[in-house]
């Protein structure tokens, strides 16, 4: 069993804390994301699941034992990371093969478990070319060979695709997820790229200031957001928001001049509440929400438009082409069960 068990672990530098009792459970075979937005401590988080950063308190285990006090090498798991960490002097197959070697593996064993991650991999051509000879692309499939080859009980990749360019991440991330789905290795995967975490993980921790706000699938932290945050943070393009106070009406009072109708009922006035909608749940309605185009962005496939709502900037995101122009004047609507309603204060779903 490979589960990877975080119980109440809090990290401090110099009596400044980073991680605040930070607590996931993954089981064995789960790939798990880590995500947020830089400083949150997430790769603090997975340094500590490695042994590379000391636990300030809490526990983590691995397989059901206790890590805190074992050094890296000794906690069966294979690190990827953002720079490849490939040896220039070494060929392919020395580098995929050097951890073996220096644990003392034979020639042979070595030599076959290199063979069944090139054949993998699709590295079997490259073999004998140094890191230089070799694309981005090729070298991180090469620093994940170097971890396959070791048959660990946990896989940690810390942002692995962050130097790569656009179309070469999603070529890499289609490939992650295959190999996943091939070795069934835990896996515990650190991004500050949202779309890296919801089409590769089966769930997604989202961080923020060195808490857990939300862990989920990733659909559901895309239908049923628990926080502001997390509804900022997850979707592309991100959640338009509006925030207000419920007048005598039931409406949302946005700003002088404008108040909306809020489906669902169960508002009280006096009440400050942040609606949020995602572009893609928006349609141009012959009723609703009266706003202005200000920008339209024509990517093919879809259209973005850009509103004004009073003094709110609303994006709206439809399938197909439109022949809108700026200055035209349109109602946004939207189905009721896709909007979603915070309370302001605590930022917490209602």
């Amino acid at each position: 069993m490979s589960a990877v068990e975080i119980r109440d672990v809090q990290k401090s530098y110099g009596g400044h804390p980073v991680l605040h009792g930070v607590s996931v459970d993954i089981p064995d075979g789960e790939f798990v994301a880590l995500v947020g937005p830089s400083g949150c401590g997430k790769s603090t988080l997975l340094r500590m699941i490695a042994g590379l950063e000391d636990i300030t308190a809490g526990e983590i285990a691995i397989g059901g034992k206790v890590m805190n006090d074992f050094a890296p090498k000794d906690r069966d798991i294979a690190m990827v990371f953002q720079n490849y960490a490939l040896y220039p002097h070494m060929n392919v197959a020395d580098n995929m093969g050097f951890a073996l070697k220096q644990r003392g593996f034979s020639r042979e064993v070595i030599k076959e478990r290199v063979a069944d991650a090139a054949r993998i991999l699709g590295l079997e051509s490259l073999l004998a070319r140094k890191p230089r000879q070799l694309s981005g692309g090729q070298r991180q499939r090469v620093a994940m060979g170097r971890a396959i080859v070791r048959h660990p009980n946990v896989f940690l990749f810390d942002e692995p695709l962050s130097n790569l360019d656009a179309k070469l991440r999603v070529q890499m991330r289609s490939e992650l997820k295959e190999l996943h789905q091939r070795l069934g290795t835990t896996t515990v995967y650190v991004t500050h790229d949202q779309i890296e975490a919801m089409t590769l993980a089966d769930r997604v921790v989202v961080m923020n200031a060195g808490r857990v706000e939300q862990i989920g699938a990733p659909l559901d932290l895309y239908d049923r957001p628990g926080s502001l945050f997390v509804a900022a943070f997850i979707g592309s393009p991100p959640m338009n928001f509006l925030a207000g106070t419920v007048n005598e009406q039931g409406q949302l009072q946005v700003e002088d001049g404008l108040s909306l109708a809020i489906p669902g009922g169960g508002l009280r006035p006096g009440q400050r509440l942040t609606v949020g909608v995602r572009p893609e749940h928006l349609e141009l309605a012959e009723t609703g929400w009266p706003a202005t185009v200000s920008v339209v962005e024509p990517t093919g496939s879809e259209t973005q438009i850009m509103t004004r709502l009073g003094n709110q900037v609303i994006r709206v995101l439809i399938r197909g082409r439109t022949d809108l122009k700026p200055g035209a004047v349109v109602h946004l609507g939207a189905d009721p069960a896709h909007i979603h309603r915070f309370d302001t204060m605590t930022g917490r779903r209602l």
